[in-house]
């Protein structure tokens, strides 16, 4: 059964809406600046991939904002952007036949902070209620089902980055074991005190720029924001006379060895995986969006992998997220978005900031303007801390369908 992308919502530092960030990221822009969220002069990393213009009043019923941190309320905004888009009327869908998986990796960091504050501060009594539940990197899931009434399969990945790609490829399984329409992604936002420590912790960011497979990189930085997809089958999307972005077509994951125990990284595997479940060549991917971690080691590793798979120069590959940063469980599920978006356009988009790329690296990285691209499959792949390791293939859509009734 072929499992299609039908609607996607987005938010970005880049862009609010599927439109703005498709636009802006063609350009090569870059949503990367001094962070405003708070005073980030005690901290090394003083820059991040921030959403401005964001207003959840604009977005959402008056009783949810003051229960839901801003990581839900990016990620309700972006569930409704989705269904709007994909002309769905959920109502002629059974309850128990839609749902929504999530991937989270932060949770609401910034609620939390602000409860530990006033229990600390003040008293306990001062503690919101909504604390209870506003925190868990599972209430995206959650709210999205309760808003839309998606009382099908449920759930929710923490696999970091990998997660947000698992998501996905959870959500086609549950379409191929007979639902009719499932929300999947992830939107992430962490960019507070608190959680600029933890992830300052990790020993993974940079203290000012972003540049994955440069010569001159030395760590990430941090963004927010990330994807809402609608997937159905391709049959369901015909007989509603839905034409798709494309299809969601193979996927791998794997988990590296423990650090020191002499095994190899497991990347390599996860792609081929992915290739497999596809039924598609090397030679068949138009363009693969990298993970780009931004440290001379897993970059290495990454390319290394690219191509031993490809060959040397063997294939387009675009790091987007270097204009939004790292968007943690979000960046997995706005990269499918923008390979869809490459394929539909025939256009690979840049990497901005990224100009030194070692030769050692045999990479063909797109970077100063965008590039023209043809074939029908992209490659996606994601990694998160600890070892994680997803790859995903997407195809283009096939030829548009009768316009007919929305579902």
């Amino acid at each position: 059964m072929s499992v299609v992308v039908t609607g996607m919502g987005v938010i970005a530092p880049t862009g609010l809406g599927l439109d703005r960030y498709w636009a802006a990221t063609l350009r090569g822009e870059s949503g990367i600046r001094r962070i405003r969220a708070f005073d980030p002069d005690r901290y090394p990393t003083r820059h991040a991939g921030e959403v401005t213009g964001f207003d959840p009043a604009d977005h959402l019923p008056g009783r949810l904002v003051p229960q839901t941190d801003r990581m839900t309320q990016f990620a309700l905004a972006a569930a409704d952007w989705a269904v709007a888009d994909a002309a769905v009327d959920l109502d002629a869908i059974p309850p128990l036949d839609r749902g929504v998986v999530t991937a989270g990796a932060s949770g609401g960091f910034g609620f939390g902070q602000r409860e530990l504050q006033h229990l600390w501060g003040e008293s306990p009594k001062k503690v919101s209620a909504y604390m209870s539940f506003a925190w868990f990197y599972a209430v995206n899931t959650g709210q999205i089902s309760i808003r839309h009434g998606l009382s099908g399969p449920t759930g929710v990945y923490v696999g970091e980055q990998a997660g947000g790609l698992d998501a996905v490829a959870h959500a086609r399984r549950q379409i191929r074991s007979g639902t009719r329409l499932m929300l999947a992604g992830g939107l992430d936002c962490s960019l507070c005190p608190y959680g600029m420590a933890a992830q300052l912790a990790g020993g993974r960011l940079s203290p000012g720029a972003y540049r994955p497979f440069d010569g001159r990189a030395d760590g990430h930085l941090p963004g927010e924001g990330g994807a809402m997809l609608v997937l159905e089958s391709a049959e369901h999307a015909r007989e509603r006379g839905r034409r798709p972005y494309g299809e969601i077509a193979g996927f791998g994951s794997t988990f590296d060895p423990r650090p020191g125990s002499g095994r190899p990284p497991t990347l390599r595997r996860a792609v081929e995986q992915a290739l497999a479940d596809a039924g598609t060549d090397p030679g068949e991917i138009a363009l693969v969006l990298a993970d780009g971690a931004g440290l001379p080691e897993p970059d290495a590793a990454e390319a290394a992998v690219l191509t031993e798979v490809f060959g040397p120069r063997g294939v387009p590959v675009t790091v987007p997220k270097t204009g939004t940063g790292r968007l943690y469980s979000g960046a997995g599920p706005l990269d499918v978005a923008t390979a869809l978006l490459a394929l539909r356009d025939g256009l690979a988009p840049p990497t901005p900031g990224v100009d030194r790329v070692p030769d050692a690296y045999g990479l063909d990285l797109v970077r100063d303007r965008p590039r023209p691209v043809t074939g029908t499959a992209a490659l996606v792949l994601a990694r998160g801390h600890h070892g994680f390791n997803s790859a995903l293939v997407v195809r283009s859509a096939g030829p548009a369908v009768p316009t007919g009734a929305a579902a």
